[in-house]
């Protein structure tokens, strides 16, 4: 597999060539607010299973909540991401960047609360206890590199976890995350 081009549309909404799937789950970031955090999530669905496309059945309200005892627990939430990026390091975009997706839930970031409405939010296919991917430490890197260049404020210092603005409810993308790795490979060092 090779890596693809990450590139941004003229009006930085949309990721070119990638797969897109439309979540309902968005609206408009309020007025005059600056996107200036980039929020790292981890999912597997059900739990610690990878592949089967239920994480697009949630972030479009399909989830059928008879396919596993997990899901229905979740499957009357109204969530999304602004991009997921698979276990082979594919992308696929839920969401325009310059729309609120629904991804943080009640979050707060140096003060400020309501982290949806001047985040992006990347959820990475993988779980708290397994490591994720070469192919996915290197899309997400690439990725980055390009929401940097369009939203200059997504400094090192504003790229966090769920788990770092949520952290009595979250835990992700958990320990086995590799911080480091990433920020060399996104060029942050």
């Amino acid at each position: 597999m090779t890596l693809q081009q990450i590139e941004l549309d003229p009006k930085a909404e949309w990721l070119r060539g990638v797969r897109k799937v439309l979540s309902p789950n968005q609206d408009d970031r309020p007025a005059g607010v600056s996107i200036d955090l980039l929020v790292i999530h981890g999912i597997s669905l059900p739990p610690g299973r990878f592949g089967g496309g239920f994480i697009d059945a949630l972030f479009t309200n399909r989830l059928d909540p008879d396919l596993h005892p997990y899901f229905r627990e979740i499957a009357g939430q109204k969530v999304s991401a602004h991009v997921l990026i698979d276990r082979g390091g594919e992308i696929t975009q839920y969401v325009p960047f310059h729309r609120r997706a629904w991804h943080a839930g009640e979050s707060a970031f140096r003060g400020r609360t309501g982290c949806n409405d001047f985040s992006i939010g990347i959820e990475l296919e993988g779980c708290d206890d397994q490591p994720y991917t070469d192919l996915q430490y290197k899309t997400l890197a690439g990725l980055s590199r390009e929401l940097r260049a369009h939203w200059p404020l997504i400094t090192r210092e504003n790229i966090v976890g769920h788990c770092h603005i949520a952290p009595e409810r979250k835990t992700d993308p958990g320990p086995t995350f590799d911080w480091t790795c990433y920020f060399r490979l996104a060029g942050y060092d």
